[in-house]
């Protein structure tokens, strides 16, 4: 298994984060008539921008460069969180935070901590195979509209599409890229906080240095490291 590293959202924050699709299309150039067809040959993959990321603290920064150190350019893998407040289907339209709960049998963990529950609860009905592109997901806690969102399973990042069909509480949609990795039926999936395995775009993507002005922001550009699944 690859050592794969977590991106630490709660202290290295960016102002503004841009995941988006890289579609993967072909043309044969243009036409007589000036017209230039293209054609899909893959749902293509990730791109993650983390833009105006505060490092501060001495904390920040030292934070900063153990993830230099660790993905060592662009052939370390870490889990870039891919933040979706903004299309996230929470069940009261607006921002939602996650729950902290105890367990079951009201005990907390060893250390006296409770449970952290997401505030969206969503599972899938059925078997998703690999290169699937389409899924069907079954409402558990969230707003009914499914259409437009983004989530994760075991960090492959994912985003629906329009509807295909609802049945109750179970929809089936188009996804993109296609599915990474088998996600078993019932598996609950990230809605409140997803992620996406990724590599830096650059190897000297995490360069930064010391800046006279106390309040210095980075930013740094990652790409999914859609090899890392053929690979399992």
């Amino acid at each position: 298994m690859a050592d794969i590293i977590q991106w630490p959202a709660d202290l290295l924050t960016p102002a503004e984060c841009r995941p988006n699709m890289n579609p993967f299309t072909r043309s044969g150039g243009r036409s007589l008539g000036g017209l230039k067809p293209a054609v899909r040959t893959d749902l293509g993959f990730w791109s993650i921008e983390l833009l105006d990321i505060p490092v501060h603290s001495r904390a920040q920064r030292r934070t900063w460069e153990a993830i230099s150190q660790k993905l060592s350019g662009s052939a370390g893998l870490i889990a870039v969180p891919a933040w979706s407040q903004d299309t996230a289907p929470y069940v009261s339209g607006r921002f939602e935070p996650e729950i902290t709960t105890p367990h079951s049998d009201d005990s907390m963990f060893d250390d006296g901590t409770p449970y952290i529950q997401g505030a969206i609860s969503v599972v899938t009905d059925g078997v998703t195979p690999v290169g699937a592109t389409s899924i069907r997901l079954r409402i558990i806690n969230a707003a009914a509209d499914l259409v437009g969102v983004r989530f994760s399973y075991e960090h492959a990042l994912y985003k629906t599409g329009p509807v295909i069909s609802v049945n109750g509480d179970i929809w089936t949609l188009p996804i993109s890229p296609t599915v990474r990795a088998l996600i078993p039926a019932g598996a609950d999936l990230e809605f409140d906080r997803p992620t996406c395995i990724c590599r830096l775009e650059s190897d000297r993507g995490m360069d930064g240095g010391v800046d006279a002005v106390p309040f210095e922001r980075r930013s740094v550009s990652f790409v999914e490291a859609a090899d890392y699944w053929s690979t399992l």
